[in-house]
């Protein structure tokens, strides 16, 4: 049973760097904060497995300790926050029996819980160690590129996410991610590293980490625009949990493309399909821009025995994996944003001055 308390330690348990993460419930029956110290004191926070089956942070930090400071001292100091390691035992995103959890954190939507209260708690607890920086790896489970997603749109935290990757999506929804209660207070990241086991998103990881945590500072220096191609993340879509669904030609309401994936990360004109529909009595999908309104009709036409795009749109995050997208949602919508910086940005607001925008014709505010 999970321990609906976190606990710190000072060391890594012997032998834990020798486990995978499906191994890892029999040193940790919860969350964990691991304190691993360096030169510099102020640490870097790297959060794994708040989905269990996202293995890669646990991978890219496990394969980093053991080749470079196994026998050396870490640059900076380490903080490490280990996740759901039950979940990881069964490699589940969570169990049936839990609340997603980077979901859970402050100024999300979940009631009132343990859990909300547990990760109020290990958020307070990151806060009191002033961290550089707050990065939460995490995995795909469809074809997508690797990518950076960040919470608020300033020099410093553009130019941190641009160290990972050129394309880096802004978001706001969903509510509750570990990233976004933290932004407020530091440069907070979300990694995107392609899908769980691939060597390339962990080799990716680690030269990312390592980079990190030999920053002396993230520059405020304003980035240039060609660094980094920004998205803004403006609608979940998800499948009506009254329609039976599935891929290719299968006997189902909702009969989705074999290769809706593919999608992902690519401009769509008006009018692309994401599949068939065999039963056109019931609404199959439903899309919630970052307030909770109802924007479907802004995106998706289902008249002629298709879902249909009605609009120019560019997907993140399809999936083909069924338990995800009922656990979760379908996929993410996204617009482009056009930005630059005037000036070098320090001050703690989200949207400052020194940033113009023009977003796409016809596109929804960015902002």
């Amino acid at each position: 049973m999970l321990s609906l308390d976190f606990i710190e330690l000072d060391h890594l348990p012997e032998g834990v760097l020798e486990r995978p993460a499906s191994a890892l419930y029999q040193y940790f029956q919860g969350p964990t904060l691991i304190h691993l110290q360096g030169r510099d004191k102020r640490p870097l926070v790297v959060s794994v497995l708040q989905h269990g089956n996202e293995v890669t942070g646990w991978e890219a930090i496990r394969r980093l300790l053991k080749l470079h400071y196994r026998h050396s001292e870490l640059p900076r100091s380490l903080l490490i926050l280990i996740g759901n390691p039950l979940a990881a035992k069964h490699r589940l995103r969570r169990l049936d029996d839990q609340p997603d959890f980077n979901r859970c954190w402050p100024g999300g939507k979940e009631a009132d819980s343990e859990y909300t209260r547990l990760f109020n708690r290990i958020h307070e607890r990151m806060r009191e160690l002033d961290p550089l920086a707050v990065i939460d790896v995490h995995n795909n489970t469809g074809l997508n590129p690797h990518y950076a997603a960040v919470n608020l749109i300033r020099a410093d935290y553009l130019r941190l996410a641009s160290l990972f990757a050129t394309k880096v999506v802004y978001f706001t929804m969903p509510a509750g991610t570990l990233s976004l209660s933290m932004s407020e207070f530091c440069p907070s990241l979300t990694l995107e590293c392609g899908q769980a086991g691939e060597i390339h998103g962990t080799d990716h990881t680690m030269a990312f980490l390592e980079t990190c945590l030999n920053l002396e500072k993230i520059s405020t220096r304003p980035i240039d625009s060609e660094a980094v191609h920004l998205f803004h993340m403006v609608a979940t879509v998800n499948v009506n949990n009254d329609v039976l669904f599935g891929f290719g030609r299968v006997p189902a309401e909702l009969a989705l493309r074999e290769d809706l994936d593919k999608f992902n990360f690519c401009e769509l004109p008006a009018g692309t399909s994401f599949g068939d529909l065999n039963n056109p009595t019931r609404q199959p999908l439903f899309a919630y821009d970052p307030e909770g309104v109802d924007v479907t009709g802004d995106y998706f036409f289902f008249g002629r025995g298709q879902v249909e795009t009605t609009r120019e749109v560019m997907p993140s995050m399809l999936t083909l994996d069924r338990r995800v997208i009922q656990q979760d949602c379908l996929c993410y919508l996204m617009d482009r944003i056009h930005y630059e910086f005037d000036e070098e940005v320090t001050g703690p607001d989200p949207l400052p001055e020194g940033i113009k925008r023009s977003d796409r014709p016809g596109s929804p505010p960015s902002v």
